[in-house]
């Protein structure tokens, strides 16, 4: 899994180990204590750095969290199951259970609380968490189009749009289901989820 840095600024090299600690007790401590507990100096005294080099990376918590959860979510595989049905529940499936983690619950609806009056805050969550994740529906769109399930779409910016709704879709139903109505993503849910997508795509 590739750790992209939160911050960039110059000086002293930046140590990706000291990275990986942090934003693993990042996620311990939002296990343990929860967001509104969580503070800086937990952190730093979990994961073994001085709390100014937390300040030297991130500007606050909530820009932490954000990189804390946003390294679950790139764990997300899309399988290889020789239909885009099985491929799209596969990944659901995944994604599902990395939001019923209480790191990734808790986290993740306390930033996007958060985004609501803070606009960089909500441009750190769609670059970190929703961009990097479109490469799913990019990857299985193109897999579905050799497989002759989809069409190809010849006007790349109409082919670029429709992969942004089907992640909307996708991200919008399952964190709809999983953290709002707190409704469990299962699998017959998942395989009902996806029929409904996948008459939309064929139409």
């Amino acid at each position: 899994m590739q750790s992209r840095s939160p911050v960039s600024r110059t000086g002293r090299p930046r140590s990706a180990t000291a990275d990986a600690a942090i934003l693993a007790a990042t996620r311990q401590a939002l296990v343990d204590l929860g967001w509104s507990k969580l503070t800086l100096g937990d952190v730093a005294t979990r994961a073994g750095v001085a709390k100014t080099t937390l300040y030297r990376r991130w500007a606050g918590k909530n820009e932490l969290v954000v990189d804390a959860v946003a390294e679950l979510f790139d764990e997300l595989e899309l399988p290889d199951s020789g239909s885009l049905a099985a491929d799209i529940e596969g990944v659901v499936l995944q994604f599902a259970a990395i939001l019923a983690r209480p790191e990734a619950k808790s986290g993740l609806m306390a930033v996007v609380a958060e985004a609501t009056r803070d606009d960089a805050l909500r441009e750190r969550i769609r670059a970190s968490v929703v961009d990097r994740q479109k490469r799913l529906v990019l990857e299985g769109r193109c897999r579905a189009q050799e497989r002759g399930e989809l069409p190809t779409e010849p006007d790349p910016e109409a082919g670029s749009r429709t992969a942004d709704l089907i992640f909307d879709m996708v991200a919008g139903a399952v964190v709809h289901r999983t953290l709002v109505s707190a409704e469990p993503a299962d699998e017959e849910w998942v395989r009902s989820f996806t029929r409904v997508l996948l008459q939309g795509l064929s139409g």
